[in-house]
């Protein structure tokens, strides 16, 4: 029996790269690394989809407050169209609003107090889970919707 196939939640930056992976029943989305947005990124990715056994790939997409791409959107586009052609995996946008602003305030009330670039790093992986959460808890409601039937 080959094992459960994981989720990988990406929170793309124009420096970094939050990622995050689910666990292998798909119910929760942990934080895992930040990595710069190199060239040497898509090596690092290829690594991670090896070894967490990855299915599919969400990505946050930056929308306004009215829903609409944000100015950052075409290089996520781009990211996304690489993600694609380089693993032939699925890859699924999803909003990210807020979420950088839900994982500092997540920082700050758990008290840490660390250096503003640990501190910037934590918030990007924890974007990156919140991004991949989201994800995962529409797909339970919808089987869970659908189940009822």
């Amino acid at each position: 029996m080959s094992p459960l196939k994981r989720i990988l939640g990406i929170d793309y930056g124009a420096r970094r790269i939050g990622i995050a992976v689910s666990d292998p029943l798909r119910i929760i989305a942990q934080g895992i690394t930040v990595v710069e947005n190199s060239p040497e990124l898509h090596d690092h990715l290829r690594q991670l989809i090896k070894e967490y056994n990855i299915e599919k790939i969400v990505v946050g997409m930056p929308l306004s407050l009215k829903g609409e791409q944000g100015s950052q959107a075409g290089k996520v586009e781009q990211f996304i169209a690489q993600l694609k052609n380089n693993f032939g995996l699925e890859v699924i946008e999803i909003d990210e609003r807020f979420t950088s602003r839900i994982a500092q305030q997540t920082i700050r009330s758990l008290g840490v107090s660390k250096k503003r670039r640990q501190m910037k790093e934590k918030v990007d992986q924890i974007a990156a889970a919140l991004i991949l959460q989201d994800y995962l808890d529409k797909q339970k409601g919808s089987k869970i919707e659908f189940s009822g039937c």
